[in-house]
């Protein structure tokens, strides 16, 4: 597969940019990714202006059902943010480069900390449908990754480390705003897999032997991509589904949707006290 030169995605990311700050004035430090079925968050930003993906030069559209396809522009928790109100997937035929595009364009429009969600799999038996999880580590299996290709050195080194892809520091204030809210939230290890289909019950044996706790098909992208720029890491996990091999039974998007719902206030309280305590 072609990959752009370091020029023509410096002038792709150049373009959407000053697009995107033509529509703004905004220039959020706070860049969140709402995943399937986690639209509170939303509602609960104070809006100042929405710019939808298919005005914005070079940015894929969501072609996903629950994925509205808006940046979103505002305040929550009393920050400045800038929201991704839908995000991209490897399974939906984009690049690695095209799904981490808004990260790189909105890092250049000033946001230094990302903090990203996503519905999941759940495969620790401790985990239950309707959870949440702090994701401490991610393990890639998505067969490629959105540092292939040249690298441009102003975006970040060639070789970066991924040590602590996700910030302690960030992971510590959301696991006391967990507690001061009462909210039960697990931590663990983040699979990423290409999907569309689901696993099958030998794949999640196997994957629950490589030391993964949930699995799902997005994030992974978006935040090599931040930790290549430098930024700080936040995610969280909503468990949409048991994935028990012995005990696993067909799952459709209805289902997923409906435990996202149980999950989401729950993850929205943690996400924005967060950003409260930043």
């Amino acid at each position: 597969m072609p990959y752009d030169s370091v020029e023509t995605f410096r002038k792709k990311r150049k373009e959407a940019l000053d697009f995107i700050q033509s529509k703004t004035e905004i220039r959020p430090n706070y860049m969140v990714i709402l995943g399937t079925g986690l639209g509170q968050l939303a509602e609960e930003m104070d809006i100042k202006d929405e710019v939808p993906y298919d005005e914005i030069p070079h940015f894929p559209v969501s072609t996903v059902e629950s994925h509205a396809g808006k940046l979103l522009f505002g305040t929550l928790g009393g920050k400045e943010v800038v929201a991704m109100q839908g995000r991209f997937h490897y399974y939906e035929g984009y690049t690695m480069q095209q799904i981490a595009f808004p990260v790189r364009v909105l890092k250049e429009n000033g946001a230094d900390t990302l903090i990203v969600s996503n519905a999941c799999g759940g495969m620790n038996p401790n985990h239950t449908r309707g959870d949440i999880m702090l994701i401490r580590d991610h393990i890639n299996m998505l067969g490629d990754n959105p540092l292939m290709g040249p690298n441009d050195d102003e975006l970040g080194p060639r070789f970066p480390d991924m040590s602590e892809p996700y910030s302690e520091r960030l992971m510590d204030i959301a696991k006391n705003v967990a507690l001061e809210n009462n909210i039960e939230m697990h931590q663990g290890v983040y699979i990423a897999l290409s999907g569309p289909m689901l696993e099958t019950k030998s794949e999640y044996r196997f994957l629950r032997q490589l030391g993964a706790d949930v699995v799902g098909m997005s994030t992974v992208p978006e935040v090599i991509s931040a930790v290549h720029m430098g930024m700080e890491v936040l995610g969280i996990s909503a468990i949409t589904d048991e994935c028990f091999p012995d005990a696993l039974e067909p799952v459709e998007m209805e289902d997923i949707l409906e435990a996202a719902s149980i999950a989401e206030p729950k993850m929205t309280r943690v996400i924005i006290n967060t950003l409260e305590k930043l």
